[in-house]
């Protein structure tokens, strides 16, 4: 029976959305397009889901300081997928923490269509979340377990990316999972994934009747 406490023990890459505003530079003088702004904001609390229910989430100041520090590959991408628009070891992605939270700054090529609907898109206020995809390398849970402070991540080989809508937080993982995503998952995500999905595929008990209420039937139809 899983318990408060099994959150600490969930692994992997997982995934967090935030409502942002992007501002979008045009280019000069045949520069870059430039796209900034931030895909975490620290110190703000936000409601997260489990199989246990809600609990609140904090990504503290200083999360990224190490793994900034180590230089680390991360692409900007569309919706967690397709390919890269930007790239930190490119130089056309640049990542920084502040006061604010992880803040991002990248150059775009306007001759791509997919980059073109995103920025359509962004100046038209149709887009308006930034994700990010990151490991949890130092957390702490409050007593109760119903807090997480994430004090520290690793952004390598993660992304960050502009989104319809942030990913569905009752899960570490896709929402629409496939069965290859399922074989990626570590351990820990499994078991509660598949602790969840019993729960949910579980048959309903039967009611077991009484002998007793049989013969009442039979005689409220017999008008006995």
């Amino acid at each position: 029976m899983s318990v408060k406490s099994d959150r600490a023990k969930s692994s992997g890459i997982v995934r967090r959305a935030f409502p942002v505003q992007l501002e979008v530079r045009a280019k000069k003088d045949n520069g870059p397009t430039t796209i900034e702004g931030y895909a975490s904001v620290t110190e703000s609390p936000f409601e997260m889901w489990d199989w246990l229910g809600p609990y609140s989430e904090v990504v503290r100041a200083g999360a990224f300081a190490k793994t900034l520090s180590e230089n680390p590959q991360v692409q900007l991408l569309l919706n967690h997928g397709g390919l890269a628009m930007a790239y930190t070891q490119a130089g056309t992605l640049r990542l920084s923490e502040d006061t604010t939270g992880l803040h991002m700054e990248a150059d775009v090529n306007t001759k791509r269509s997919d980059v073109n609907d995103m920025l359509l898109a962004l100046e038209e206020g149709s887009v308006d979340e930034m994700s990010f995809a990151f490991r949890v390398t130092r957390q702490q849970w409050s007593p109760d377990y119903d807090q997480r402070d994430i004090l520290e991540v690793d952004l390598h080989r993660g992304d960050v990316s502009v989104v319809n809508f942030g990913a569905n937080p009752a899960t570490t993982v896709t929402p629409a999972m496939r069965g290859a995503d399922f074989d990626r998952l570590d351990e820990a995500d499994a078991r509660a994934l598949y602790e969840r999905l019993q729960r949910r595929l579980e048959p309903a008990p039967v009611a077991v009747q009484h002998p007793l209420s049989l013969y009442q039937a039979q005689a409220e139809a017999l008008a006995l």
